[in-house]
């Protein structure tokens, strides 16, 4: 199975690179619109990049890709299958996959094919995933010959990220979407496999494709026009998309996010990109972690304290929260520092460590894993004198890696982090990048001294993770 760019791929140098994407906020009802001209009905193709935020754990369960027309597009379904289809009275095309898209931590590539004049009737609805063709369907429905799809229709709308007028809004990342009037493009025409590491596929340069009447190229690198068409087209009209939705990551350098996966209490929410974590007041005790865990290097992640009780922690776990009945400060290989004392907890214990904190405050954690050290610092400010607290060597915990974390310890509290792994989404004054170059921080991941030492701790994400190994 090919790879999609995720949290593990290492993938340095693609030849290639994406700069921005677009974060859509479910909650915002975002979405992108263009009314279109006459094109060619029959034949058409879209590609996007896609990182998914909310799934089906959270509502509305269905999350809409792209549509035209009264219905015709493509959505993830409840269970997290992708259905693409045309329907008017009956289903006049319809491809819904067999297998499922819930990995929160990956970009996938997918290219969607309308080619209904094509004498091969199992060509003229196709899908490719990172690459390949999708072959296994739990319906597959192909149309009859020349029959007309709702898109290139003059006066009709294609809208990116909602179905027409509905509240099935897409939640998380969009990258390079291209659509493409009177061409059935395959997967290579968007994307290729890396020649160094062949199971990887990625993005390559679009700029010489035919695009019709209706085409368009999204490269969301204009923040304040985020419905640019970089191919030079009518720009699509911007519906809730702002400059901070803007983002840098990206299918040629994933940063982490805050995994949804883990979440084993069902009232916890992301937002945001699974950026911003909120819980309740339901007498549970929450964390959420990382989608990118690591065992060796230098690590920075920062987090805003947004809403705050007496029991909110940042830090570092091994795993996520098998149940909502344990709290992080009893995990063996969890350390984190809490915001009522200032004090670090492990494994039933704490100790004292620095400031107290509160809402507005902005956390930083650096984890040195080649020495086997945790810092915190409150507001750019490296607490307790730079000296580090001293943590098990990763390779002895049950993942075999660390990851960060931000926790409501509280069965009666609720908080709300903001998390930045060099992704931010909340608003950054001052911009810091690390020592590679990657990332926007409020506060420099190098600044200060760690245990009488300058160290440089840099941004999670793919191109990082390459880079250090």
């Amino acid at each position: 199975m090919p790879l999609p760019i995720l949290g593990g791929t290492k993938l340095a140098d693609t030849g290639y690179d994406v700069a921005n994407s677009c974060r859509f906020e479910d909650g915002d009802s975002p979405k992108l619109s263009k009314t279109m001209v006459a094109g060619d009905e029959d034949k058409w193709t879209m590609s996007m990049w896609v990182k998914r935020g909310n799934i089906s754990l959270t509502s509305p369960t269905s999350r809409a890709l792209f549509f035209a027309g009264s219905d015709n597009g493509v959505f993830f379904k409840s269970d997290d299958t992708l259905n693409f289809y045309h329907y008017t009275s009956s289903y006049v095309g319809q491809l819904i996959t067999s297998r499922k898209f819930r990995d929160v931590g990956a970009w996938y590539h997918f290219v969607f094919v309308y080619d209904s004049g094509n004498a091969t009737a199992g060509n003229r609805m196709r899908i490719y995933v990172n690459g390949v063709e999708e072959t296994s369907f739990g319906t597959d429905t192909q149309p009859s010959q020349d029959a007309n799809s709702e898109f290139n229709i003059a006066d009709n709308v294609i809208y990116i990220g909602i179905n027409n007028g509905t509240t099935t809004y897409f939640d998380g990342y969009m990258a390079e979407v291209v659509f493409c009037d009177g061409q059935a493009y395959a997967a290579s025409d968007f994307g290729e496999f890396d020649e160094d590491s062949p199971t990887i596929w990625k993005p390559k340069d679009v700029s010489g494709l035919t695009f019709g009447n209706n085409g368009f190229y999204l490269d969301f690198e204009d923040s304040s026009n985020l419905g640019n068409d970089a191919n030079g087209g009518t720009d699509l009209t911007e519906v809730n998309l702002a400059a901070a939705d803007q983002a840098t990551d990206t299918p040629t350098n994933n940063f982490a996010t805050l995994n949804i996966l883990d979440k084993a209490q069902s009232s916890a929410t992301y937002k945001e990109g699974n950026l911003e974590w909120s819980t309740v007041t339901a007498g549970h005790y929450f964390w959420a972690r990382s989608t990118i865990g690591v065992s060796s290097g230098k690590w920075y992640f920062e987090a805003k304290l947004t809403s705050a009780s007496s029991y909110n922690h940042i830090g570092i776990c091994d795993e996520g929260p098998a149940d909502n009945t344990t709290s992080l400060e009893s995990e063996v290989y969890g350390w984190e520092i809490k915001n009522s004392d200032g004090n670090v907890y492990n494994n039933e214990s704490n100790s004292s460590y620095g400031d107290t904190f509160t809402t507005g405050d902005i956390i930083g954690v650096y984890l040195d894993l080649d020495n086997n050290k945790i810092y915190w610092a409150k507001n750019g400010t490296v607490q307790n004198s730079g000296t580090g607290v001293s943590i098990t060597d990763p390779a002895s915990t049950n993942t075999g890696n660390y990851f960060f974390c931000v926790t409501d310890n509280a069965s009666g509290d609720s908080v709300t982090w903001e998390a930045n792994f060099g992704n931010p989404s909340f608003a950054i004054s001052s911009g810091n990048a690390d020592a590679k170059g990657y990332g926007n921080f409020e506060y420099d991941p190098s600044s200060g001294t760690f245990d009488g030492a300058s160290k440089d701790f840099l941004a999670l994400c793919t191109k990082n993770l390459a880079e250090e190994g």
